[in-house]
């Protein structure tokens, strides 16, 4: 039997030198792969299964209306699951909005509505009522550092108009941070001597 040092001693050292730590960007994050900017896909994708589901529901009905109630195959539940495909089909036809506002668009409004300056902003997309519209909301914070205000904005995304807005005075308490930190502007490197030992 070995004894636990000999096995120690086979193994390899756990602690890296520093050249074997490498530090690496995730591929979604390295810029030197960037490719353009990212388009958000069209809401009118919807209307492709929907389409799938009228096919479906409307063949469930012609086979129920040539078979009739005879077959143990074909009865009144292949009726009753046509009609509930075609209705949920049409109803995803019906939500299958277009996309015609993108989130620069809705940047451009939502900046008119709250009435300073945007630096920083972010875009999410939203789907309101029971038409499921796409609506943008749109975060945005003033372009001062830190900034002073912050407001929300809500913009339909068929036609861009502005469905509500709210700004405010940024509660957000930024005191405790230096301001350069704040917009990560700044690096902090180590202070060296003057001195150098030989």
């Amino acid at each position: 039997m070995t004894e636990p040092e000999d096995l120690q001693s086979e193994q390899p050292a756990l602690n890296p030198t520093d050249g074997e730590i490498v530090d690496v960007l995730p591929e979604d994050l390295d810029l030197s792969g960037f490719v353009g900017p990212q388009t958000f896909p069209n809401n009118n994708r919807r209307r492709i299964p929907a389409g799938l589901y009228l096919l479906f529901g409307l063949a469930a009905v012609a086979v129920y209306a040539i078979k009739g109630d005879s077959s143990a195959l074909v009865n009144l539940g292949t009726l009753w699951a046509g009609v509930g495909l075609v209705v949920f089909g049409a109803y995803g036809m019906i939500a299958g909005w277009t996309l015609k506002v993108d989130e620069s668009d809705a940047l451009v409004s939502a900046s008119a509505k709250v009435g300073f300056p945007v630096g920083h902003a972010a875009a999410q997309m939203a789907w309101r009522g029971w038409l499921s519209r796409p609506t943008w909301r749109i975060l945005a914070y003033s372009n001062e550092n830190p900034p002073t205000r912050r407001g929300i904005v809500l913009v339909d995304g068929v036609n861009g108009e502005v469905i509500e807005g709210f700004s405010e005075e940024n509660p957000e308490d930024w005191t405790q941070f230096d301001p350069d930190d704040v917009a990560g502007t700044s690096l902090s490197v180590p202070a060296q001597s003057e001195t150098q030992t030989p």
